[in-house]
């Protein structure tokens, strides 16, 4: 799909985890909610390496193709070596699972909510649930502050990768 193609405000997924519709109510990456301040866009995400470039192998007609113009990605497994910081950040689907932070609507986790709340896709009370779970993010970002030097890119490299997971752009720490 080009750039300049308006896309529809119905999304129709048939992909390995999931088969649903749902429906865009905001332009792409426009009206957040105000506590909601990602550092970086999905596209960066996948650009820079994120979930060892295995998390959004069948599921790229979702969304649109530039996003996956440089992404770093993996279709026959998980590779932690294409992760920003070259180290697995990741726990497996099934703690995510077990420790309740899937939502139905979005089975892959946080990040494809992200995908999809950035493509204008609202839900209330999931958003304002994962918004909170973003947000509780930074006390990560408060202990790489406190325990590395600024742009110390070999400290903390695990941590580091994780806040990339959630859209902080943990190279301007």
């Amino acid at each position: 799909m080009h750039a300049s193609t308006k896309r529809p405000a119905t999304i129709h997924v048939h992909d390995t985890m999931q088969v649903a519709t749902y429906t865009l109510s905001e332009p792409e990456g426009k009206n957040f909610d105000p506590r909601f301040k990602p550092e970086l866009t999905p596209k960066q995400m996948l650009a820079l390496g994120v979930f060892g470039g295995k998390y959004m192998t069948d599921c790229q007609d979702e969304f649109p193709a530039d996003w996956f113009t440089h992404a770093k990605l993996c279709h026959e497994k998980h590779d932690p070596a294409l992760n920003y910081f070259g180290i697995n950040a990741s726990q497996p689907l099934t703690e995510w699972r077990r420790k309740g932070w899937i939502h139905p609507a979005d089975p892959r986790g946080w990040f494809q909510w992200y995908c999809r709340y950035y493509q204008g896709r609202r839900m209330p009370q999931e958003d304002d649930r994962q918004i909170k779970r973003w947000l509780a993010i930074r006390r990560h970002i408060a202990q790489i502050r406190k325990n590395c030097r600024p742009g110390d890119m070999t400290c903390r490299r695990k941590q580091r990768q994780a806040v990339l997971h959630w859209a902080y752009d943990s190279r301007k720490i």
